[in-house]
């Protein structure tokens, strides 16, 4: 009989976004007509700005006409449309990228998903707790060794590497998910320096990047400029322009970026990213490519900024409410999401269901980002100013 990987018996029993979900379902059965305000899971609420809608529109036409009609694209790397387009936007920020160091992707989780199959199964991961679950599920999937950076109240949710400990692949996110919390340009130094130290390599998760306001907070890891020796940036258009149903993103990999053979030559992490992308993996339609080229036009850019001018104006509700109430609590600037401590001293899950039940609102328990989450909470500013006006309010009566 085949055997199963037994790195999967490794994994949490269940999946944090499958037992809310399955939880939600359970207090709808009995409570068909309420109103339930959900803040939770992280999908945004509002639709494709026009600009993107009519790109779309025009390259479906193209795919019905044969003299413009796009099968698989050439490269497997994107269409060099959209990666320029991509470059520029580095380059309006403040960051020299080529575009063939850029590589579009169907969004953030996947390239997270599975970078870590052209790392060896002996490779040390540290990942900063808590943290998004899929960087500790891929890599205990696949047989590596996970160890901790601690985000807590003492640092504000912003762990730093701790030189006495040795890791050979890192996980940094920055605005944080869950917590809120976004690293300085000085701090993503000292990560930097630390990988350097130990030949590391840092995977940087931006994928929300374009909510950051202060001035003094990086939008790439590649402001750091030594970061091109040690780093990779995963991106995605799905919290920047509401592609989480149409899927898009792209990875920046550095020409000089090595990992070590076997016999401990030097070989291009771009050379063995795109062998693996190659065999697994026929990119992202045309399409879809050029709705995310128009994202990064200047028509593109302003009607995305209002977008998330109005998830940023629910963050500030948020904020608000939590400052009145004197709760502690990260996010809420630079970050769509609001990390808070849970009240009457009680764990997430417990937390959970009392705000479902005497509220009707549904949060994130941070316990499922990791043991540092236990007795903090995550809610999501994408929902419309109605919602959150009146899930704040709820809020209000609860802790009265």
């Amino acid at each position: 009989m085949a055997k199963m990987n037994a790195s999967f018996l490794e994994l949490k029993k269940s999946y944090l976004f499958i037992e809310i979900g399955k939880r939600i379902r359970e207090y709808i059965a009995s409570h068909p007509d309420n109103k339930i305000i959900r803040m939770g899971i992280g999908d945004v609420t509002q639709p494709l700005v026009p600009v993107v809608v009519e790109a779309m529109k025009k390259a479906a036409d193209e795919m019905g006409v044969k003299e413009t009609f796009h099968g698989y694209e050439d490269s497997g790397m994107g269409y060099d449309f959209l990666r320029e387009a991509v470059s520029g936007y580095y380059k309006k920020n403040g960051v020299e990228i080529s575009p063939d160091e850029i590589l579009i992707s169907d969004g953030a989780k996947s390239d997270c998903g599975n970078i870590g199959d052209i790392f060896d199964s002996s490779t040390v991961v540290l990942v900063t707790d808590p943290a998004y679950p899929v960087y500790v599920d891929s890599s205990v999937m696949g047989g590596k060794k996970v160890i901790y950076a601690n985000s807590d109240e003492s640092n504000g949710f912003a762990a730093m590497p701790d030189k006495n400990v040795h890791a050979d692949m890192i996980w940094l996110c920055s605005p944080n998910n869950p917590t809120g919390s976004a690293y300085t340009k000085e701090q993503l130094k000292e990560w930097v320096d630390y990988a350097i130290e130990n030949d590391a390599i840092i995977i940087y998760d931006s994928a929300y990047e374009a909510f950051i306001s202060d001035p003094d907070i990086p939008r790439s890891i590649f402001a750091v400029p030594e970061a091109r020796r040690c780093a990779v940036e995963i991106c995605s258009l799905s919290k920047t322009a509401g592609f989480t149903g149409t899927r898009c993103g792209y990875t920046v990999i550095p020409k000089e970026l090595m990992l070590k053979t076997p016999t401990g030559e030097d070989i291009s992490f771009m050379q063995l990213w795109c062998r693996r992308q190659g065999s697994k993996f026929n990119g992202v339609s045309y399409p879809v490519q050029r709705a995310a080229e128009a994202v990064f036009s200047p028509e593109g850019q302003a009607q995305t900024k209002k977008v998330i001018e109005s998830y940023m104006a629910n963050a500030k509700v948020m904020a608000e409410t939590f400052d009145s109430l004197g709760i502690k609590y990260t996010g809420g600037k630079n970050s769509p999401y609001i990390w808070f401590k849970c009240p009457f001293g009680m764990g997430s899950w417990e937390f959970f269901d009392k705000l479902l039940n005497e509220a009707e609102v549904v949060g994130t328990p941070g316990e499922g980002f990791g043991k540092n989450g236990d007795g903090w909470f995550r809610l999501t500013a994408f929902n419309t100013l109605e919602n959150t006006k009146e899930a704040m309010e709820r809020f209000k009566k609860l802790f009265k």
